[in-house]
């Protein structure tokens, strides 16, 4: 059996890293192409790190369970399915699936450490970044936090000035540089999408 072609994609929180994905799946089905993210390796919030003013800081590496990670992701190069349950980001409102994720000829791993993570960065076949304006994904964050994750908005504001932003500089941003495909997701991300699309269908005729 041939080894999966692996995808890192990575970019600052807010950058649209789940719509862009979203899109992506449509255009191959889950024989073809299997998606697994970052966010659902979160350690539980009592183990999260607390800083200074006395918040959860879930904006660090030491915040993921990256043996796990690690562990599905080689499971899955090695042709296994892998099994685990949805991270809510304690949002008791939506209830937590059961999560499949099928080994494909084409697996992409989503996440902001994936290239910080050493291990996991040097896997990669492919390193793509989603590069955003910091106002444009100041502005979608407060969206998904507020919607999605139901954190009130004085928590939101915090936690980016606070946590996001440095993260970003510290552990994000310098594997800019690395990637071998940056996709601007100013306005849209219609181009480098269509590049993606292309370059997958070509992998998967091979």
């Amino acid at each position: 059996m041939q080894r999966p072609y692996l995808i890192g994609l990575t970019g600052v929180s807010g950058s649209g890293k789940t719509t862009f994905l979203n899109q992506l799946k449509t255009f191959f089905d889950e024989e073809q192409l299997c998606v697994i993210s970052q966010d659902n390796y979160y350690k539980p919030r009592e183990d999260q790190s607390i800083d200074d003013g006395g918040v959860h800081n879930f904006d660090l590496p030491t915040s993921i369970n990256q043996e796990e990670f690690y562990r599905d992701i080689l499971a899955l190069l090695e042709g296994k399915d892998v099994i685990r349950e949805e991270y809510t980001f304690n949002n008791d409102l939506v209830k937590p699936k059961v999560l499949e994720f099928k080994s494909t000829p084409v697996i992409l791993v989503e996440g902001i450490f994936i290239y910080y993570f050493k291990e996991i960065r040097e896997m990669m076949d492919l390193k793509l970044f989603l590069q955003v304006k910091e106002t444009t994904a100041f502005g979608r964050r407060i969206r998904r936090d507020k919607l999605e994750r139901n954190y009130p908005l004085e928590d939101v504001l915090y936690r980016y000035e606070k946590h996001v932003l440095p993260t970003y500089e510290n552990y994000i941003k310098p594997f800019q540089y690395e990637a071998d495909m940056i996709i601007n997701n100013n306005d849209n991300f219609g181009a480098g999408l269509n590049v993606l699309v292309a370059y997958i269908e070509n992998i998967l005729k091979k």
